[in-house]
């Protein structure tokens, strides 16, 4: 899909381990958050509805991630990059003769969304290797004049999201086209053999491209620029225009670079940590790959789906989830499987999803997520504690009704208040599979406390962006677990003999707790662990070049209440020390 690094495009040098270490924004160009203050109808999709599928289908499609008798692992739509299989234009162009998705249905495809309950879909207009998937005058390179197939998806596409009242909307690689002269990482000579640059390719394909496809389609909700580069302000800007004149009520993705787009878009497969206002989206897949892999079977189950959906509105941001058709147009049974299965929940509870505000904590909670729908606040149960007792740390609002949903029926369950913990008591069997849902209506917006509680119940993740660092740096860090598969994490590094990453924590009762800490580095390493100053433990763990928990200790609590708890690196390669964060549970 937009695999990063995009610095480096405009000299084709692509995915080296320096530019690996760049910022998102560096990688996917300057993408700006904008203040939800608008009150301007275009957003009524993105913003109120918080669910899009989008789709990766063109001719890599057909290849599925293999040339030459040789299988590349990681994104399929990147095959033909010189970084990848490194295929020759000439010889990559001539594989649309062997591109015929004769079971393409855009209905069918628009159903899938509708049951899945998503609100709009964003189809590939243009990927990177520069073929259209749409009948284009403007480049012959496309799926009706070089296919067997000789038929325009996405107009069927199109049509068909209109008469299931889905929005729609065109990805479109605005930067990089590999076969088409002057484009980024195509050739830099055209068909008279004269040498051309940026601005060849621009006025000839990209800017006439994207004046077709915001006209021939009907109204569209979304354009999806995608990997600016080094791309100049003014090309950016002039594609603007076009989107704003044909279609102005279509929100342009924060990709196109400059800080120009109308929302702000995460990398690749990124769910925020933490709460985040204004308009942004985060963009991932059911799998591993956006187009289709031909090995690609490592799919996300239904749950991981809500969870991620769920935890994105929770955090104020908008989900869309990717689908990469097969070659013959269909979409893959497990895919379909478990987006039905999901929208299925989501009809249940629509108010879970559909114009929700964010949780009123900053952070997912270790039973699960929250979203707000005026004075109700939706807590989603992700993991159910094993006492059937539900404790809630900091709300402060008083509960008028609580009801757990179950059977499309509210059931009321018990609660009281504790100091700073509310605690709900559960029926003794949860009434949903994956997620249960319990309704509380309050008596004003929901409102926390700041902080963190430990419930012995359940386990708290302490993420190091959550603490304090003194004398250590927390940053972001990304990486591929394979070409184009990408994670990202915050850590504390840096660390040395007086470095102290530390959390403040509020623990609902004393007792024994046991603790670990989730982390990479190189040799054994020797860590401590301090609860307000004064009592510890240290212990020496080996460590890995992949983050795992090493089980550190004990510690007593004496009280319940607040505790500061300190981390602090003793001895080993400092330099090489990746801590991500700290687990805290009861040990029993």
């Amino acid at each position: 899909m937009r695999l990063p690094v995009l610095l480096s495009l405009l000299t084709c040098s692509l995915l080296h381990v320096h530019a690996q270490q760049k910022t998102m924004n560096e990688m996917w160009g300057n993408s700006t958050a904008v203040t939800k203050t608008s009150d301007d109808a275009k957003y009524k999709l993105f913003d109120k509805g918080n669910y899009a599928m989008f789709i990766h289908f063109g001719m890599y499609s057909q290849l599925g991630g293999k040339w030459d008798g040789k299988t590349y692992y990681g994104i399929s739509e990147w095959l033909m990059n010189n970084n990848v299989a490194n295929i020759p234009v000439k010889e990559y162009m001539e594989q649309a003769k062997n591109f015929n998705p004769a079971k393409f249905d855009g209905r069918a495809i628009a159903k899938l969304a509708k049951n899945a309950g998503m609100k709009y879909i964003v189809v590939t207009a243009k990927h990177h290797d520069g073929f259209a998937m749409y009948d284009s005058k403007v480049s012959d390179f496309n799926v009706v004049k070089q296919t067997p197939f000789a038929r325009d998806p996405i107009k069927e596409l199109a049509q068909a999201c209109r008469d299931e009242g889905l929005g729609f909307g065109f990805y479109y690689s605005h930067n990089q086209d590999w076969t088409f002269p002057g484009g980024n990482g195509g050739p830099q000579i055209n068909e008279n053999g004269e040498k051309v640059g940026f601005d060849y390719y621009f006025k000839h394909k990209c800017l006439p491209q994207v004046e077709e496809i915001t006209t021939k389609y009907g109204p569209l909700c979304l354009i999806w620029f995608d990997t600016p580069g080094n791309m100049p302000e003014k090309y950016v800007k002039e594609l603007i225009a076009v989107v704003r004149k044909n279609q102005p009520n279509a929100l342009v993705s924060g990709r196109a670079g400059h800080g120009l787009g109308d929302y702000e878009t995460f990398g690749d497969m990124e769910v925020p940590l933490k709460r985040k206002d204004g308009y942004w989206e985060t963009v991932d897949v059911t799998n591993d790959s956006w187009g289709y892999a031909w090995y690609d079977e490592h799919w996300k189950s239904s749950k991981t789906i809500l969870t991620n959906l769920i935890s994105t509105v929770a955090r104020g941001g908008t989900y869309m989830l990717n689908i990469g058709p097969s070659p013959d147009g269909t979409v893959n049974p497990v895919a379909n499987e478990v987006l039905t299965q999901s929208g299925e929940f989501i009809k249940r509870y629509p108010q879970v999803i559909y114009d929700a505000k964010p949780s009123p904590w900053l952070i997912e909670q270790p039973w699960g997520d929250a979203t707000v729908q005026g004075k109700k606040l939706n807590l989603c149960i992700y993991n159910w504690p094993e006492n059937n007792q539900l404790n809630l740390y900091g709300l402060k609002n008083k509960i008028t009704k609580a009801n757990i949903w179950h059977n499309g029926k509210k059931k009321p369950v018990v609660f009281n208040k504790d100091g700073n913990w509310t605690k709900i008591s559960l029926p003794i069997q949860k009434p949903e599979k994956w997620i249960s849902v319990i309704e509380l209506e309050l008596d004003g917006i929901p409102a926390v406390e700041e902080g963190l509680g430990v419930d012995r119940q359940l386990a708290l993740n302490l993420n190091v962006i959550l603490g304090k660092a003194v004398n250590c740096a927390v940053d972001k860090k990304e990486w591929m677990e394979k070409f184009g598969e990408w994670k990202h994490i915050y850590q504390a590094k840096q660390w040395k003999p007086n470095s102290e990453l530390s959390w403040e924590v509020n623990f609902k009762t004393a007792g024994l707790y046991s603790f670990e800490l989730n982390y990479t580095g190189k040799g054994r390493m020797a860590w401590r662990i301090t609860v307000d100053d004064q009592s510890f433990i240290q212990n020496q763990q080996n460590s890995s070049n992949i983050y795992q928990y090493f089980p550190m200790g004990v510690l007593k609590i004496d009280r319940p209440g607040k505790h500061k708890i300190s981390v602090s690196l003793i001895e080993g390669s400092f330099e090489e020390a990746s801590l991500k964060s700290i687990k805290i549970g009861a040990f029993e």
